[in-house]
Formats: structure tokens, C-alpha cells, sequence
């Protein structure tokens, strides 16, 4: 018997009446088709959908145990002899939290009952309980040390695009110079050893030529390397582009997306976001490090049966690895555990809040084993700001969080009318060429500008850091001071007139601020790995450094101003610009994403700068507050409803006064309800209900007549058991009866015999009555993370809620096209 397809409003008929014309589609839509349909790399990746081959394997014990039709045993026992493939889910479908969460106890139960007879029992029973520890170890060491080698890697073919090493290709240029004896502390950034693609070609690094030899290198390069990051992604694993973070969400929260963490979608991530981050895209690596370690997380499940076999066990499990990705991304392990915490976790129980921060623990250890940035330190943007602050500068910190909500929300429309664009016009068709367009644009309007054509993190690093005495920098082009009583107190200098080297800066920076706030729009969402940390925090950073500097000009030209009498005297260290870069960086990530404490514990963590906390919380509640007034939805949220995942958002409140009964199916004029009876059906009416049906499981009721409700069986349970009776059960036929009852009704002795399926039969399926409060019934869902719910009144059977009908409820009540959800 051919499997007719398993979810409800499924993938399948997703995949024959929602396909374009073109085969080679690739926009966001077609993604799971590609992914779906044309790799086969997934043997690692969570459990394989139903195949009749897979029955292949049962054990000939379940075939001597089912060969009686009349004998009372269940086909298929949870704990002694299960079916293979028995409790899987298909793709593209939600996990049952509930009976993940009950299979798991009864197996805690069994091994805890056996640790008292014997000692291997008990044995087994400390390393079933160690194993959680040691997966957790494991997760750290290999994300730590991947973080380690993307970054050493991205690091030097950023580089690449400038110059090359003589003394040795493979050193960046910071590592080339370390080892110069010419190089002077003002020039630190030029030595012999390290030579400009000019210099190479054309023996001088002075006049027109030479800068336009350099130009079109870095154009080249930027090219080179981001057709290899876009060629990798489409031809080997479609799922290693984008952030990953609006899909690990989903995951989460219990929907199943097959090969999304597999071992290609691992190696290919890691390769094209090298290549992704070299290239000059306005985008970053710290989104694409949670989906990296989430990966490693989901292939080292596969080492220890308590998670390989169990959904939610790997839940909890991938919730720990996404606090890793931010540990490693940012060297900030408390932060990373509330990042999972506040914004990717659905379910985070208590063991799953001390794993992730032993994970992220053992993650930043072997980041800082690994040392990356070559200064010892964990921490991307070490500050040391010698200044305090004051509380008058609570007002442009204020200013700066309103700039952020706006710079988020107006991101957020932008980014996603872009990507619902290209989805729904030719442009999602071409995404190598878009890629190339985009980083053609990037490079070519880049290079002049010496703040663009930077790294993101260099950018950051740059607009952080405190004018010293020595500082070269363009942004510390101050006039230097005359006399000595003016430097301040010890390294710190005074507040001092801006000279024309500023002004030079500021103009480039403003110049920087329009382009990165244009280019970051198109950018993310494109078919290459792309974070988005990065480009937020370097727009905030750009406009709280002007910020900082206007603030700084006019405390030193108007300190007789009221506003500055009494704390800020001439000559004195009042205004810091690097800590309003900080403050801004804050403002427009907590704006673009609307996290606020993990965001507040990561930019410290980030930058050391712990007495600013005050600062960051201030700047980072108005920009969540000034984005929220346009709209709840962070820039995830915004991805997976533009995806139509079935995410249930915790944070967004269901406040319609409807009832069960007029969300669930079937509606009014609707056909009746697929139901199985208990006793009353054979095994080929069973099947033919099957196949002309989609749904992804069904009620059993008493009888057509009474309607009282049994249980609920999932239709790939009720598959795989049929299919293995046809093959392995003597007598069992098309006539056979199906039975669910516990003991089988009496019948003719010319009969076949019964299929018993009481034992893939749930039992104890969640029920409302028809007239539950929705708003109830969504929490339910929520908080018990329920795929469906049976409505009955008076005990007699209406109808089911699914996650799905839940979600085009709330669409239709916010007046947006139900339709766009697309699974269940």
C-alpha cells in the first residue's frame, strides 16, 4: 500500500498545488521543496520518513509475537517491543509534546526500577543520568572550536581583499606585521612584509593606477567570494542560507524540518559563512553561529539513545546549543543562556537552564583556548572608558533608544516587503545573480569609503573605541592640546575642539549610516548565510558616535551652560563618544529584534563595560517601547509568519472572544468528521479512509451512532501497524476487523482474524467542550505545546482544533491572509 502523505493541509499538496512553473524555483517559499525533495544526506538527521523498506528491519521476535491474530497482545509496546517508525513524525509536521513528555517518564520509570536489580542496571542508570552532562561537553568543545576557526578564517580573506602576506599567504595582515621590526607604533597597520594588490602589480602603492588596481581587486575578491557562498548553498544544502534563527524558533517550539540541522547543512554553513562575511555583505556571523552550534547539537543527539529516540528530549538539547551560539558569537556566556532564554526558547525547564550555561561555560573556554582575536581576551569590543557618566546624558541616551525603535520598525516593514517581493516575482528565481547584484553594489559603493569598506566588526571596534594621546585614528582628529593642564587625568585626555580630520570622518561616517541603513534591507534574507547582529549594531554605533561628538562639541564650547554647570569644568573629560556608540548599538539590536535583558547582559559581556549598565537598560526599553508602538513583531517573528511556520508566539495575547466551537472543524456545511469506531470497521475501509483523507490522525469513537469519544490515532502509527500485520500477522486481510477495545468482540469462527491496535491508540487525547473560551483553549496549546485538541459536548465528539486552525483564527482576526500559514 502506497503511503497517500501524512499532515494535515500538508506538505504534499503544498508541494503539487502551491509549486510554480519554473523547476528550478528557489525562492524563500520552495525552500522545503528543494531541501526535501532532491537531498538525500539526511540518514543522520532526526528519524527517516515511512518507507515499507524500513519494516524490513523489525526483529524476528515481533514477528513471532503477532503471528496469532486472536492472542491478546498489543502490537506495539512503547517500552518492550516497539514498532520501528511507531511515534516518528513526518516532515513538515508538529511534534505531540505530551506524548514525547510521557514516553520519556515512562522510560526514566523503567530504568530507575531496574537500577534496583542488578548493578549493570544500575550502571546504566548513573550513565543514562551523566549522558545530559556529557552531550552538553561535547556540544561546547566542537561549537567552540568551529567559532574559533571561522573566525581566524574570516578574518584573514577579509584581508585577502586588500593585500597579501609575503612572509606567508596564510597570515592576516595584523598577525604579518606582529613579527616587522619597521613598523612604527603611528603606522602600526604598514609594514614591508605585508604588500597591497598594487603593490604587487604595478610595484607602487601611490597615484590613480594603483588605487584603481586595488579597487577592482577588492571588487574581485568581493565577487570571487560570494558566488562561491551562494553556489555551495544552492547545490548542497539550501537550508545553510539566512540566519537560521527564525527556523530554530519553529523547531522549538516542536515543528520538525528534516535536514534543516544535518551534517551538510553544518559543513556548507560553516564554509559559505566565511565566505559570506569576506565578501563585504552588510552582514554578520553571529546569527548563522546559533544555527552552526544547534547543528553540532542535533548530530552529537545522535550518540545517546535517550535523545536520538525522543523530540522533546532534543528540544531541550538545542535550546542549550543556541545559548552556545551566542557564547561563541560574542564571547558572552551569560548572555547567550538568556538570549535562549528570552528569545529562541518555547520550553526551558530548570536542568535545561544549568546545561546551557555549562555548555556555554565549556564554549567560551575553548573560544578563549583557541584565541581568535590574538589579544587574549573573549570579548569582540574591549572598552576602557575613563570617564563616568553623567545623569543629564540620560536624555541623549533616550534619544538614541528612539532612534533605534524607529531604525527597527522601519527595518523590519522594509526587509520584509523586500523578501515578500522576492518571493512573489521573478527576482526569487535568480538568487546567484541577485547575490552577485548585491555584493557588486555593496563593493563598488564601499571601497572609497574607508568605514564601509571595513569589517563590521572592525567598524565597531573603530566607533568604540576612547581617544588616547597617540590615537591615529580619523575620529580622534582633535586639535591637540597646548599645554599640559589640559590632557586630563592620566591617560585621559580632555574634552577638545574637533579639527578637520574629524570633520573628514563625520562626513564619511554620515555618508556610512545611509548606506549601511539601505544596503542591510536587501541584504538579509538573500541565499547566503546572514546575521544581523552586526549590521544593527554598526548602524546604532554610526549614529551614536555622531551623536557622541555633537554632545562632546558643545559641552566643551558652552560648558557655562546650565545643563553642564558643575560636572563639567574646561579642560575636563565630560563627554565620552565611544560610550554613545555603545548605547546606540544597543538601541537599534534591541529595536530590529526587541530583546532587552539578554541584550543589556551581551553588551556588556561584549565590551566589559559593566558600569554602563543604567545607559544600556535606559536606551534599550524606549527602543523596544518606540518599536512595539509600530508593531510587536521582532524581525524573527516576522520571518517565520512571512514563512508560514506554525509558531504559537508566547509573548502576543489572543484577546477575541470567540469560542471552540467556531474555530474548529468541521464547519457548518462541512463533510463530517473522519472518525474510526472501536470495533466496527475492517482493515480495508480503515485504508480507504486513509487515502481519501489528509489528515494527520483521527478519533476513535464508540460508535457512528454515539459519537463517544475513545482515543486518537495518528495516522502514521495506524500505517506503519497495518502495513507491518499484512506482512508479519498470519490471516490478517482486507476483511480482517480492526479492533481497539482491550478485549476483542466475540465472531464468526470462519472469520479472519482481529488486528489489535489498542496499543498505538492515545488513550487520554486533550478535549474542550464547545463552548471553552479560545483565549483558554490558545493557552492550552501553548503552554502544553498540543498539535490538536478534540472539542466533545456532553462527552458526544463535534470536532478538532489544530495548531494550524488556531493560527488562521488569529490571521483572520488581525486581518491577514489565513492562507499564508502552510503547515500544521
Amino acid at each position: 500500500m502506497e503511503n497517500p502523505g501524512y499532515s494535515a493541509g500538508s506538505f504534499d499538496s503544498l508541494h503539487h498545488h502551491h509549486r510554480p512553473s519554473s523547476e528550478d524555483d528557489d525562492d524563500d517559499d520552495e525552500l522545503v521543496d528543494i531541501a526535501g525533495a532532491t537531498l538525500d544526506f539526511t540518514s543522520m538527521d532526526d528519524v527517516p520518513p515511512l518507507h515499507s523498506e524500513v519494516h524490513e528491519e523489525c526483529s524476528s521476535s515481533s514477528r513471532a509475537a503477532s503471528m496469532n491474530g486472536n492472542s491478546p497482545i498489543k502490537l506495539v509496546d512503547p517500552l518492550e517491543d516497539p514498532l520501528l517508525g511507531v511515534g516518528t513524525y513526518e516532515d513538515f509536521n508538529t511534534i505531540d509534546w505530551v506524548r514525547e513528555k510521557s514516553r520519556d517518564r515512562d522510560r526514566h520509570r523503567e530504568i530507575t526500577k531496574k537500577s534496583r536489580q542488578s548493578t549493570m542496571a544500575l550502571l546504566h542508570s548513573i550513565s543514562d543520568a551523566f549522558s545530559g552532562w556529557l552531550l552538553m561537553l561535547l556540544i561546547g568543545l566542537m561549537s567552540g572550536a568551529l567559532a574559533g576557526g571561522i573566525d581566524i578564517s574570516a578574518h584573514w580573506m577579509t584581508d585577502l581583499k586588500g593585500g597579501v602576506c609575503l612572509i606567508g599567504f596564510w597570515f592576516n595582515h595584523e598577525h604579518c606585521c606582529w613579527t616587522s621590526n619597521e613598523t612604527t607604533f603611528q603606522e602600526r597597520d604598514q609594514c614591508p612584509q605585508w604588500q597591497s594588490w598594487a603593490e604587487l602589480i604595478t610595484g607602487t602603492s601611490e597615484g590613480a593606477f594603483a588605487y584603481i588596481v586595488n579597487y577592482l581587486m577588492y571588487i574581485f575578491w568581493a565577487l570571487l567570494f560570494s558566488f562561491l557562498a551562494v553556489a555551495l548553498v544552492r547545490a548542497f544544502a539550501p537550508y545553510a542560507c539566512g540566519s537560521g534563527i527564525p527556523e530554530i524558533k519553529t523547531i522549538l517550539s516542536g515543528f520538525i524540518i528534516r535536514g534543516y540541522l544535518g551534517k551538510w547543512t553544518l559543513i556548507i554553513k560553516t564554509i559559505t559563512l566565511v565566505l559570506a562575511v569576506s565578501s563585504g555583505l552588510s552582514l554578520g556571523k553571529e546569527g548563522p553561529l546559533v544555527h552552526v552550534a544547534c547543528c553540532c547539537a542535533n548530530i552529537l543527539c545522535h550518540l545517546f539513545t535517550k535523545y536520538r529516540k525522543n523530540e522533546a528530549k532534543r528540544r531541550e538539547v538545542l535550546s542549550a546549543a543556541a545559548a552556545v551560539g551566542v557564547s561563541v558569537a560574542f564571547g558572552a556566556p551569560i548572555g547567550g543562556v538568556l538570549f535562549s532564554l528570552e528569545e529562541v526558547s518555547y520550553y526551558f525547564p530548570l536542568k535545561t537552564l544549568w546545561r546551557s550555561f555549562f555548555a556555554a561555560l565549556v564554549a567560551a573556554f575553548t573560544l578563549r583556548s583557541i584565541n581568535p582575536f590574538g589579544n587574549s581576551r573573549l570579548v569582540l569590543f574591549y572598552v576602557e572608558f575613563h570617564a563616568p557618566w553623567h545623569l543629564v546624558e540620560l536624555a541623549p541616551f533616550i534619544l538614541l533608544g528612539i532612534f533605534g525603535g524607529l531604525w527597527g520598525a522601519l527595518f523590519i516593514k522594509a526587509n520584509i516587503a523586500w523578501c515578500r517581493r522576492r518571493k512573489t516575482t521573478r527576482l526569487g528565481h535568480y538568487p546567484v545573480m541577485e547575490v552577485l547584484v548585491v555584493a557588486a553594489l555593496t563593493a563598488l559603493l564601499a571601497f572609497p569609503n574607508s568605514y564601509t569598506r571595513m569589517s563590521g566588526g572592525e567598524l565597531i571596534s573603530e566607533l568604540f573605541n576612547d581617544c588616547s594621546l597617540l590615537d591615529s585614528s580619523q575620529l580622534c582628529g582633535y586639535k591637540q592640546p597646548t599645554n599640559t593642564s589640559e590632557t586630563g587625568v592620566g591617560n585621559a585626555l580632555g574634552d577638545r575642539p574637533a579639527d578637520k580630520g574629524l570633520y573628514t570622518a563625520l562626513w564619511q561616517l554620515a555618508l556610512a549610516l545611509v548606506f549601511k541603513m539601505t544596503i542591510t534591507v536587501i541584504t538579509f534574507g538573500m541565499k547566503v548565510p546572514s546575521g544581523l547582529f552586526i549590521p544593527s549594531m554598526a548602524v546604532g554605533a554610526i549614529a551614536g558616535r555622531l551623536l557622541g561628538v555633537g554632545m562632546e562639541q558643545l559641552a566643551y564650547y558652552n560648558h557655562d551652560w546650565l545643563i553642564f554647570k558643575g560636572w563639567c569644568t574646561p579642560g575636563a573629560d565630560c563627554i565620552t563618544p565611544g560610550l554613545y556608540a555603545m548605547v546606540g548599538a544597543a538601541a537599534c539590536l534591541g529595536g530590529v529584534t526587541r530583546m532587552t535583558v539578554s541584550l543589556v547582559v551581551i553588551m556588556f559581556e561584549l565590551t566589559g563595560g559593566l558600569e554602563y549598565i543604567v545607559p544600556l537598560m535606559a536606551a534599550t526599553m524606549t527602543s523596544k517601547w518606540v518599536a512595539d508602538a509600530f508593531g510587536r513583531e521582532g524581525i524573527y517573528e516576522a520571518h517565520i509568519r512571512l514563512n508560514g511556520y506554525p509558531f504559537l508566539e508566547p509573548k502576543e495575547e489572543f484577546q477575541h472572544s470567540s469560542l471552540a466551537v467556531d474555530v474548529m472543524r468541521p464547519r457548518r456545511g462541512d463533510p463530517a468528521l473522519a472518525v474510526l469506531t472501536q470495533d466496527g470497521m475492517t482493515v480495508e475501509e480503515v485504508e480507504t479512509l486513509v487515502e481519501s483523507t489528509h489528515f494527520s490522525g483521527f478519533p476513535v469513537v464508540v460508535s457512528q451512532e454515539s459519537q463517544r469519544l475513545v482515543g486518537f490515532v495518528f495516522r502514521r502509527d495506524l500505517l506503519i501497524s497495518i502495513d507491518n500485520a499484512r506482512k508479519r500477522q498470519d490471516g490478517i486481510v482486507g476483511a480482517s476487523r480492526v479492533v481497539f477495545t482491550e478485549h476483542a468482540p466475540a465472531q464468526d469462527p470462519d472469520a479472519p482474524p482481529p488486528l489489535r491496535l489498542r496499543g498505538i491508540m492515545d488513550l487520554s487525547p486533550f478535549t474542550v467542550t464547545d463552548h471553552t473560551p479560545m483565549d483558554i483553549t490558545v493557552d492550552i496549546f501553548r503552554k502544553l505545546g498540543l498539535r490538536q485538541c478534540l472539542v466533545t459536548h456532553n462527552g458526544r465528539l463535534l470536532g478538532i482544533i489544530t495548531k494550524k486552525d488556531i493560527l488562521k483564527h488569529m490571521a483572520q482576526i488581525a486581518n491577514r491572509d489565513p492562507d499564508s500559514i502552510l503547515f500544521n
